[in-house]
Parts: structure tokens; C-alpha cells; sequence
């Protein structure tokens, strides 16, 4: 990306940010050593990826080069301005303006479950319900063995002990870099028995009856 679009991008983040700073929650996008810790683990076998949040699309541009090819692409954008701005850049991506709240509720990932999430979405300033609602909804379009990697600037996983323990899920601290705006970690969120549940889902397929799988 050239010098001039990143300074076009930053200039519209920090705007986003000054007219809602809960919603955007960071006065700068986040940076390439971020992007490359968020992506480290997937793969192009990885398969479909849904990425949340993704803003002037750092992470995707990490997602492209680690050989993941655009089209496997999902970008979901509550911001009307980067919504438009990532299909103009990622043209055979999905993109997606909505709130990433109500992916249980739009019906529109019922198709091929995703290999991996990635999240760029401000958990830190939104209330646990929501976080809940976001988390629970991410691991009902994913395979039993996918993982959610979400960032934070703060010292925890941002995604409460308890909204893990009721959805089945553990955390675990992948990496963090001080070369961000600010400081940052990340983690890999994942089911604590993806083996039962990738077995009790091939028992369910082989009777042809698939309701209710999910975490």
C-alpha cells in the first residue's frame, strides 16, 4: 500500500473515531506487526475465512499474503465508509455492512462453515451481552476445529472467563507486540472438545438430520 492511502486511511479512522469513539475504539488502524501476529496461524487450507471489523483492511491485506485467496473472503463492516472503501480494494471478497451482533440472525452463513474468524471488532467497549451474542453467533458458522482470533490493548482476554465457560470455549494468549498504536495482544479463542463435536456433527450428517449443531 502506498505512503498516500495510508495516510488516507488513518485520516478517515481517526475521523470515524472522533464522531464514534465506542464504535471504532482506537484513534489508528491497526499496524503490519498486529496484522502479521493475527494471521501467523492460518493457512490457505485454512479455507473460508470471516473476518469482523475490518475497518481500512490491514488484517485482510495479512489474510491475502499469507495465500489466502480474496475470494474465500467474508469482511463484515458495521461502518458505512470502510464497508464501501473495502470493495473497491477487495473486489472479490463478500463484504458485508452490518453489525456483526447479528450474525445468528441474518441466515446469510449457512452455506460452508469458516476455517478461522478474525476480529478487529472494539470488544473492550462493548457491554458482555454483546460480546456474547457476537462470539456465540462466530462459532455457529464455524468448523468444530476453528479458531477466533481476537486483539486487545488490555492485559486479559477481552472476552470475559465466563461468556467462555458458557459457550464451551478457552482462550490462550498467541503473541503481543509493543510496535502498535497502542501496545497489543492477541488470542486464540477455540471449543475446549472440538473432537466431540466434530464427531456428534458426522453422526448427525449421517442421519441426515442437522439441526442444532453449534457451540
Amino acid at each position: 500500500m502506498t505512503t498516500k492511502s495510508s495516510c488516507a486511511d488513518f485520516v478517515q479512522f481517526f475521523r470515524s473515531w472522533v464522531s464514534d469513539p465506542m464504535r471504532v475504539a482506537a484513534v489508528a488502524p491497526s499496524g503490519e506487526r498486529l496484522a502479521r501476529l493475527m494471521t501467523q496461524e492460518i493457512e490457505p487450507l485454512t479455507g473460508p475465512i470471516l473476518e469482523l471489523g475490518p475497518g481500512t483492511g490491514v488484517f485482510t491485506r495479512a489474510l491475502l499474503a499469507r495465500g489466502i485467496p480474496e475470494s474465500e473472503l467474508t469482511l463484515i463492516e458495521f461502518g458505512e465508509e470502510f464497508a464501501v472503501r473495502l470493495r473497491g480494494r477487495f473486489p472479490q471478497a463478500r463484504v458485508v455492512h452490518m453489525d456483526a451482533a447479528r450474525l445468528g440472525q441474518c441466515g446469510l452463513f449457512d452455506d460452508a462453515p469458516f476455517g478461522a474468524v478474525v476480529s478487529g471488532l472494539p470488544l473492550l467497549s462493548m457491554p458482555p451481552s454483546k460480546i456474547a451474542a457476537i462470539v456465540g453467533a462466530a462459532f455457529e458458522t464455524m468448523r468444530p476445529d476453528a479458531a477466533f482470533y481476537q486483539f486487545t490493548y488490555g492485559p486479559r482476554c477481552p472476552v470475559q472467563k465466563s461468556i467462555l465457560a458458557d459457550l464451551g470455549l478457552k482462550a490462550a494468549r498467541i503473541g503481543s507486540t509493543v510496535r502498535n498504536i497502542p501496545p497489543a495482544g492477541v488470542y486464540r479463542i477455540s471449543r475446549q472438545n472440538p473432537l466431540e463435536l466434530s464427531i456428534a456433527g458426522s453422526e448427525y450428517r449421517s442421519t441426515g438430520d442437522t439441526a442444532g449443531i453449534g457451540a
